[in-house]
Order: C-alpha cells, then structure tokens, then sequence
C-alpha cells in the first residue's frame, strides 16, 4: 500500500512539473566551503599570536608556508605530469601579494589588539568592492555593496572597544595595508586565472612556494643566522599543524577555487565574516562573554553571510 502512495505521490508531483528533489533547496557549495574557510580564519588570529612567542614574524611565516608547498607538491607534480597546467605563470603575481599580505598581516597582528586587526582586516570587503570594477571591468551588483557595508558595520560593533575614539598605533596602519592587498589579490587572480589552464591547487602550491621563499628571503638577510633556529615547543608546533592544514591548505584553495567560480565582491564578503566566528571562538575556547553591541554586531555579520550565501551568483 506504501508503495502504490509513494508511487500516486510522484506521478502527481511529475504532472504538477515539480518532484520531491526540487522542494529540497540545494545549499550552495562554493559558499559553504568559504564560510568554513572565515571559521577556520577566526580562530588564527590568536593562534597566530601565542606562535610568535616561540619565533619571528619573517620564521613563523617561512615555516607556514613551506609545510604548505611541500604537502602540495606531489599533487602537483601529477597534474603537471599530465600537462594540466601550461598557464602556471599567472600564479606568480598574485603570489608576491599574497607575501605582502602575510608580512603586513602577521607583523600587524604581532603589534595591535586581536580586535582591531579583527575590524580593520574585514574592511577589505567594501575595498573589494571598489577595486573589482576597476580592475576586472565589472559591475558590482548594489545589493552585494549594502551587505558589505552592513557586515562592516556588524564587525565594528562586534570588535569596539567602548572607546568614543579610534586610534590607530603601526599595527593598525599594517593591518589596514594587509586588507588593502587582500582586495588586490582576490581581483587580480580572478583576472588572471580565469580561462587559464591552471588547476586550483597548482596555483595555491606556487603562491605558497613564493611566499615561503620570500619570508625566508628576509629572514635571513634581516636577522644574524646564530639567531635564526627551529622552535622546539610542542605547542607550537601543534599550532602550526592547525594552522597549515586547514587555516592555509584548505583555506586557500578553497579561495582560488571560489574566486574562480563566483564574484571577488562576494568571496571577499562571505570570508569578512571571521570575526564572528573568532568572537564566537573566545566564547567557547575562552570562556569570554558577549556585550549586547556585540551580540547586534554578529546579527548584521550573520545576516550579511545568510542573504550573500543564498543570493544567485551571475
């Protein structure tokens, strides 16, 4: 009897022009992954900061992203074996960004309050904004510039301090650079990549490599080499194995791949929510506590990630 419903259920569903797969609504994907990739990125800000008690900003940086290189390198090593990237080329600009964004970012990060390089990092989603037209040659849709605004002001509220007044030391100034650069990057590699015959991870592992040698580049000319050794703390290197599996790793390939497949306004967008996932990370892990302003904070951010999440991509 069960059997002959379910059936009488489908064909009515057939003669109606909609069947029982079309009344689930399909998450979207590529969306869902970058909300994975701003949780992940929450959490780094104080992990970043508790691994820098143990080295330098340029080492920290080095050691980052060369665990990252060699874990991609023999994946890459297959796709080029199968002449899969021809245009690997194109991932070396982008790579030099990228280290201008980590040295701006970390050192930020190692001089000012994990709250202010919360807000003054996610400023990087209305830069996007504006950069993308101009860079790209497209339009920007002004529902996507609302929810920006609308998450900026969600991350001020969520990070303020009850300060009346902003001051900003040399942190903040590298902060602000880094969220600058951030815009930058994801519009020059969606212009660069796209058509390119270049697989998403290839182009992580190169910006990965440049950023490693560029770090210990630096490294090495900056700092006396008897100062220059390995930490040996178990803590940091767990740290470091959080933090290059899926804060980079994962992360920035999943970057590459949605830049390539949605709008850089978005992406930019969807990834600005770590704040909210940081403070929310201090709740649990730290047992902090949110304000009422804070907790009105992460309702426009999550309000902001709901409406861009579902909103079409063109």
């Amino acid at each position: 009897m069960n059997t002959l419903n379910n059936t009488a259920n489908h064909t009515a569903d057939k003669r109606s022009g909609f069947t029982f797969s079309n009344r689930l609504p399909k998450l979207p994907l590529t969306e869902m992954l970058l909300l994975l990739v701003a949780i992940f990125w929450g959490t780094s800000y104080g992990l970043t900061k508790e691994a820098l008690i143990f080295t330098s900003v340029l080492l920290f940086i080095g050691i980052r992203f060369s665990l990252t290189t060699l874990c991609m390198v023999p994946v890459v090593f297959k796709e080029c074996r199968a002449g899969r990237n021809k245009d690997w080329k194109v991932a070396v600009p982008s790579g030099l960004i990228l280290s201008a964004i980590f040295l701006f970012e970390v050192y930020g990060i190692s001089k000012t309050s994990a709250s202010n390089a919360a807000f003054l990092i996610s400023l990087s989603v209305i830069l996007t904004a504006f950069f993308e037209p101009l860079i790209n040659r497209s339009k920007i849709s002004p529902s996507l510039i609302w929810l920006a605004v609308c998450s900026i002001v969600g991350v001020y509220c969520l990070t303020h301090s009850g300060s009346a007044t902003i001051t900003l030391n040399t942190g903040d100034y590298f902060i602000l650079g880094a969220a600058t650069l951030r815009a930058v990057m994801v519009t020059v590699t969606k212009r660069l990549s796209e058509g390119k015959d270049i697989t998403t991870s290839t182009l992580t592992a190169i910006q990965s490599f440049i950023v490693a040698i560029s770090a210990l580049t630096l490294c090495f000319i900056t700092q006396p080499f008897s100062d220059i050794h390995l930490p040996t703390a178990m803590s940091f290197w767990l740290t470091m194995a959080y933090l290059v599996l899926c804060c980079t790793l994962f992360a920035f390939c999943i970057q590459n791949y949605a830049i390539r497949k949605i709008s850089p306004t978005k992406v930019s967008l969807l990834m600005g929510s770590e704040p909210l996932f940081g403070a929310l990370f201090a709740v649990v892990w730290l047992n902090e506590s949110f304000t009422v302003l804070q907790m009105i904070g992460g309702g426009l951010i999550l309000a902001s990630v709901l409406v861009t999440s579902m909103k079409a991509n063109k």
